[in-house]
């Protein structure tokens, strides 16, 4: 039985992360993490998420006792459980967004020492987009536009999405391009004509969409759209479990989703 720990437990993703584990056969409920001072610190972590009482209080301490801790929660969050990780010995899945290129380089110190999945989307199928998208962009070659578009509910915080900026990056290597030097990120008043190296990323913030992504190749006379549409949390979910099922028992290291599904 793999003994789980969520941080951002009581958080809209890490309640669906609760409910499911708790469901799975081969996944029993441990730990459940919360910043300090967080309203949920002391409720069990089962009720919280509609999952019954699993006998496990939020807590704000990481301690023994978890193979691996799945953290959906802040980018100063999960550095810091990162380190609390390292020193114990447990297995990291990350699927925080918006980490910093310095806070991605503090995860990559404390990986190590121990397995540390981190993917800006834990969707199986967004991953095997990814890879299409690359593909796409060098058949197609330097007569396609690239866009990327993407849109998250209300209350993400941060622009554009981690995943957008993955398949912006995947384009940009499928053309041999620094996606650095070329991204455009929205447009507004006179621009003038789009140049034929840069890649656009534009954000959209409405309700409570989950996730959608569109990768637009646009040529003189046709174009063609790759798309990816999450129609609930768990989609996220059950990436983010599948990763804690691979990242037990590996050699430190940092590993991709595209490790875990073998593509």
């Amino acid at each position: 039985m793999l003994r789980i720990g969520i941080n951002g437990a009581a958080g809209r993703m890490g309640r669906r992360l609760v409910a499911l584990v708790s469901a799975a056969e081969d996944m029993n409920l441990v730990r459940a993490l919360e910043r300090e001072g967080h309203e949920s610190i002391g409720k069990d972590a089962g009720e919280l998420a509609g999952a019954g009482n699993l006998g496990v209080a939020i807590t704000t301490t990481l301690e023994a006792g978890a193979d691996v801790l799945i953290d959906f929660s802040s980018p100063e969050s999960t550095v810091a459980r990162a380190q609390d990780c390292a020193k114990l010995r447990t297995a990291l899945v990350v699927g925080t967004t918006g980490l910093s290129p310095q806070q991605v380089s503090a995860l990559k110190r404390s990986a190590r020492a121990i397995p540390c999945v981190y993917a800006p989307n834990m969707s199986v199928g967004l991953n095997v987009l990814s890879g299409l998208v690359k593909a796409a962009a060098a058949a197609l070659g330097p007569d396609y536009d690239v866009e990327v578009i993407e849109a998250h509910h209300r209350f993400k915080k941060d622009a554009p999405s981690g995943t957008a900026l993955k398949l912006a990056r995947d384009a940009a290597d499928g053309l041999q391009r620094d996606l650095d030097e070329v991204a455009v990120y929205g447009r507004h008043g006179h621009t003038g004509e789009r140049t034929a190296s840069e890649i656009g990323l534009h954000a959209i913030r409405a309700g409570d969409i989950v996730g959608e992504h569109t990768v637009l190749f646009g040529a003189l006379g046709e174009h063609v759209e790759l798309r990816h549409s999450a129609h609930t949390r768990d989609t996220f979910a059950r990436g983010a479990l599948r990763a804690a099922r691979f990242a037990a028992g590996k050699k430190p290291g940092m590993y991709s989703m595209e490790d875990v599904l073998g593509i």
